[in-house]
């Protein structure tokens, strides 16, 4: 049985129904994002650029934040995924430009690959906000 205080958004990507994922899950004051790739109408973006793809895949994961009221600085754990470690300097630098003043607890570690050969980075983030929960359930059910 599903907890009636778990909310769940979807996204754009074409691999949510085939996987069976949401973009992003509130579980209490927590949202959880799902892995963010820069994948915009279709097709990679940046190709061949791991700063550019870093910086909008952490957008589509603050895009699915938005959807529950929290930003940036409501992030506590980001996890990035990089398909070679020559990108790691850049995508810290996206990293520091997007959280240097929040400073989340954070994993980056490198892997053979993600479901296109074109993506570099994939990131993950976790967000909290006491009182989230609290929030989600005051609202009229057409709207969480």
């Amino acid at each position: 049985m599903t907890d009636p205080a778990t909310r769940r958004v979807g996204g754009f990507s074409p691999y949510e129904d085939e996987i069976g994922f949401s973009r992003a899950v509130a579980a209490g004051d927590f949202v959880l994002v799902s892995g963010c790739t820069a994948w915009y109408n279709g097709m990679v973006q940046h190709e061949g650029d791991p700063y550019g793809q870093a910086l909008d895949a952490f957008g589509v994961a603050f895009q699915a934040l938005e959807r529950f009221g929290l930003g940036r600085e409501d992030v506590v754990r980001t996890r990035m995924y990089l398909t070679h470690v020559r990108d790691t300097e850049e995508v810290s630098r996206a990293h520091k430009h997007l959280f240097d003043s929040v400073r989340p607890a954070a994993t980056m570690v490198v892997v053979d690959g993600l479901l296109d050969s074109r993506m570099m980075v994939e990131v993950e983030v976790d967000a909290h906000r006491t009182g989230l929960a609290d929030r989600l359930a005051a609202l009229p059910e057409g709207s969480r």
